[in-house]
């Protein structure tokens, strides 16, 4: 069976998936946005949880428990703050993506919910972000064609929904 990819304008906290995917800093610890959003719903398990991680390096990911989310899992990964990383924003960014991928394959996750990683505070352009965000899953996709059955972007703007559907089109 192919695997899905939807594009949908929502509040990323509320998606039933097996695992979302948390836009984190590099303490794990929260933050604002995406970020203290998941923290907030999860409870606090999650902030005790992710203290015992060790913090997360720009382009690595880290699983938990979605502990009161409706998910199983959250994908903690850590973006690129656009600009101050050595030109290397764009590598790192789909480094994000895939490293949460394949997380993902890792724990038997069939469906996962991803936002705009790093266009919030980081600042990266977000229809740069948008194409590097699909290029990379359509690149897991063709190289994993069985390990999920549906990929989310699940964006909290109107602008970021209409650069995903477009792309997606």
């Amino acid at each position: 069976m192919p695997i899905k990819i939807i594009v949908k304008q929502a509040d990323i906290t509320r998606e039933k998936a097996d695992a979302i995917v948390n836009a984190a800093n590099s303490t794990l610890l929260g933050g604002g946005g995406v970020d203290g959003a998941i923290h907030a719903a999860a409870g606090p398990e999650l902030k005790a949880k992710c203290r015992t991680l060790g913090g997360c390096k720009t382009g690595e990911a880290k699983i938990t428990k979605g502990y009161k989310l409706p998910a199983k899992y959250v994908i903690h990964t850590v973006g690129p703050v656009y600009r101050r990383s050595d030109g290397r924003e764009a590598e790192l960014l789909a480094d994000c993506y895939r490293n949460c991928l394949g997380l993902a394959a890792e724990h038997g996750v069939k469906t996962i919910a991803f936002p705009c990683i790093s266009t919030g505070v980081y600042r990266f352009p977000k229809d740069k972000a948008a194409e590097i965000a699909v290029a990379t899953v359509r690149e897991f996709i063709k190289e994993n064609p069985e390990a999920l059955n549906e990929i989310r972007f699940v964006t909290f703007g109107e602008l970021d929904y209409n650069i995903y559907t477009e792309l997606l089109s």
